[in-house]
């Protein structure tokens, strides 16, 4: 098979497969597609025009605290709806089910009193008054009141429909969800009402809400929703049209491809094919709330309620009525309902529209052939323009059309098969790249890091002088009294020795992120946070120091064995090992003919000097002031305030003794604060009092840092014969390297 026809073979399937994934649709790709719709509303949502008639009479933290606890009694309710209806309210939505006897109406109380001749007169008095129930149910039929349901999978009665439905084209109940129940209100509240309505949402994979229905099926009956009904008692209409695939200019191609638009009196809604309505939300607005206590006590009167729709719902957290949107993570559910309605008023819809599924399907073919026959000719960067600006233009056209329209253009899609046709195409490219960036890992890759030789091999440009400033941590470890040990071997046997001590130590630096910069001798030097980023480069550091610290008496053990079957007498090996963090200069550094990966400045000199520093204070690992501030999770004792060769201000130096595990327990905790309150009397030149808490550090033994309590020891006893000046910080020079 030849390239041109394998090629073809390879595009043609990625762009068949690509067209085929947009008409089955499959969820991953509608979630991403949803993701994309709550991007475009959050960047530019809903302007909430506080002129709009509807308001929402809330329910609030302050009117609980005010009137009571909920349930409220229904006569409290029904004092609501008359303030409502006396203030001129246009219509009145209850954003709520009363699907139960109120248990607060005075007949259901007397269940609760005790039975007494005393309180005789007095129960029959009150068996005669209505019930709470009675009490709101007049106070409805008064007014122009919506009461909700909720439509269930669950059996059980529906509400009576106070509305009619007239429809145009396919019957909608072919396509608007369906249920075989509803838990609705009291009949004798129901039937009272002007209106009754869903409130019903369909949950989506996340439970955000993006769209509701406008139109549910409850048995074989068609009822609206809440904000639809609220709408139509408002304008005082009877009857929705509905039209549907197959009516009057609406092009079905003889299939029944569901709802397109409901009618609500002067209102025409564009719907999905199930009669949902997408929902372009605002941010939350406390315009929009009318507390519902300051109705009841008259401070909201008529200026505010006059034609307006008045939803009675709530906020308050504890009733968990809360839903999750686009652009808030947690808002009341009846502002769901207040939105929808707001959005029908203003004429400021999302809608998909019929001709977006076939002009991606046309993008994708076309655009896709075009990058395909420019990828095998111009080769994958000059298609990569093209293709980079395919997918912006799709993306920006979507975008426009939101803007612009409320148009809801996918632009996932076709972006998924653009990239993945380029990505198809230029295998080839990729192969032929491959070949070339093998050269350079062959080349290279027995003699530099792995990580190195990647990064030359994804850019061989990199193979030039030249360096870079980073914040870096840089280690630096020796054998202790190395020359005494190479004195007792042989070549070879100090070759082994070496290799045997490198293997490990280098195994551990690599597995910690670092970057090995050379093997000096008995030394090994190494840093990280380069070439490749590493934001905890301190912490790695200060592990992979913990490791070696660890790994050391394995090691002796090792040795002791070898030098036991050979006759030798064996010495333990000890190590130290020197830490520092700050900036540095890294790169290629040498000549244009021979140069190496490697690091220089002032911190890797610190780093040295702090290694040789080991010996002295009898400690494997020295670790600078700026390598604690950057890895605040290991046990440090601060050791002293050392000039160290070469600089003239002191730094103060930490030795590491442990991870978090030992930072957590009681005794180095209590060594910790011992040993900083000896070193500040002894900065203080408060020699008796240092020397107390010298021994008190001492006996504790915390790591056994006898030699450094000891060096303390014989200061003090200087000082006191021999007072250092008086401006003296507590500094010491270094006496070597």
């Amino acid at each position: 098979m030849g390239p041109r026809l394998l090629y073809a073979l390879i595009v043609g399937a990625v762009i068949a497969g690509a067209l085929a994934l947009r008409i089955w649709d499959p969820s991953p790709v509608a979630r991403l597609r949803a993701v994309v719709f709550d991007t475009y509303q959050q960047i530019n949502p809903r302007h909430f025009d506080p002129g709009l008639p509807l308001r929402i009479v809330d329910i609030d933290e302050e009117s609980l605290k005010r009137i009571g606890q909920w349930p409220w009694p229904r006569t409290v309710l029904a004092d609501l709806v008359k303030k409502l209806s006396a203030n001129g309210a246009a219509a009145v939505g209850f954003d709520m089910v009363f699907p139960e006897p109120d248990r607060m109406s005075p007949a259901n109380a007397l269940r609760f009193w005790p039975q007494s001749d005393a309180l005789a007169g007095l129960r029959a008095e009150v068996e005669k008054l209505p019930s709470n129930d009675h009490v709101l149910a007049e106070a409805i039929a008064q007014g122009p009141v919506v009461l909700g349901f909720i439509a269930t999978p669950q059996g059980g009665s529906a509400p009576q429909s106070k509305a009619g439905f007239a429809h145009g084209g396919d019957d909608p109940r072919l396509f608007a969800p369906s249920y075989p129940g509803a838990a609705a209100s009291l009949p004798e509240l129901q039937d009272k009402a002007s209106g009754t309505g869903s409130l019903n949402w369909l949950p989506e994979h996340d439970q955000i809400i993006r769209r509701v229905p406008m139109v549910v099926q409850v048995g074989d009956k068609l009822y609206p929703s809440f904000a639809a009904d609220m709408l139509r008692l408002a304008q005082g209409a009877s009857t929705y049209v509905v039209k549907s695939s197959g009516a009057s200019s609406e092009k079905a191609f003889g299939e029944n491809t569901g709802i397109v638009k409901i009618r609500i009196g002067d209102y025409e809604v564009p719907t999905e094919a199930d009669g949902q309505m997408w929902i372009r939300f605002t941010r939350q607005a406390k315009e929009r709330y009318l507390p519902a206590w300051k109705v009841l006590n008259g401070d909201i009167g008529k200026e505010d309620i006059e034609g307006r729709l008045a939803i009675i719902g709530t906020s308050a957290a504890g009733l968990l009525d809360l839903r999750a949107t686009p652009l808030e993570a947690s808002v009341p559910g009846v502002e769901l309902h207040a939105q929808a309605i707001e959005q029908i008023l203003q004429g400021s819809f999302l809608q998909r529209p019929d001709f977006a599924t076939p002009a991606e399907l046309l993008y994708i073919l076309v655009l896709g052939l075009l990058i395909a026959l420019l990828i095998y000719r111009l080769g994958a960067a000059g298609s990569a323009v093209l293709g980079g600006i395919a997918v912006a233009t799709v993306i920006g056209v979507s975008w426009y059309t939101f803007d612009a329209f409320g148009w809801l253009v996918d632009p996932i899609y076709p972006a998924i098969a653009l990239t993945a046709i380029y990505l198809a195409g230029t295998l080839f490219v990729f192969l032929r790249t491959e070949r070339e960036r093998n050269r350079v890992r062959n080349a290279f890759g027995h003699y530099m890091a792995p990580a190195l030789v990647e990064r030359l091999a994804d850019d061989p440009s990199r193979l030039k002088l030249g360096g870079e400033t980073r914040d870096m941590t840089l280690l630096f470890s020796d054998v202790r009294g190395f020359t005494t040990i190479s004195e007792g071997l042989d070549a070879e046997e100090l070759t082994h020795f070496l290799n045997s001590l490198f293997t490990p130590l280098s195994k551990i630096i690599l597995e910690e992120q670092g970057t090995i910069d050379k093997f000096m001798g008995d030394a090994v030097m190494a840093f990280w946070n380069a070439p490749l980023d590493d934001s905890e480069h301190a912490s790695h550091g200060c592990q992979a120091a913990l490791r070696i610290m660890k790994e050391m008496p394995e090691l002796n053990e090792h040795w002791r064995s070898e030098a036991a079957v050979k006759g030798r007498a064996f010495n333990q090996v000890k190590i130290g090992i020197g830490l520092n963090t700050g900036v540095c200069c890294v790169g290629n550094l040498g000549s244009e003919t021979r140069f190496d990966y490697s690091v220089i400045g002032d911190n890797v000199n610190v780093a040295s000097r702090l290694e040789g520093q080991s010996k002295m204070y009898d400690v494997v690992t020295i670790v600078g002031e700026s390598t604690t501030a950057r890895a605040p999770d290991f046990a440090f004792l601060e050791l002293d305030l050392l000039k160290v060769k070469g600089k003239t201000e002191a730094t103060r130096i930490f030795a590491l003794l442990g991870d978090n595990a030992l930072k957590q327990t009681r005794g180095f905790i209590d060594l910790t604060a011992c040993h900083d309150e000896f070193l500040r009397k002894y900065r203080a030149k408060d020699w008796d009092a240092a020397d107390q808490l010298r021994r008190e550090c001492d006996r504790m033994n915390g790591a056994g840092l006898h030699q450094l309590y000891g060096i303390y020891r014989e200061r003090i006893a200087f000082f006191k014969q021999n007072p250092p000046p008086p401006h003296w910080d507590g500094s010491m020079d270094a006496l070597s390297k």
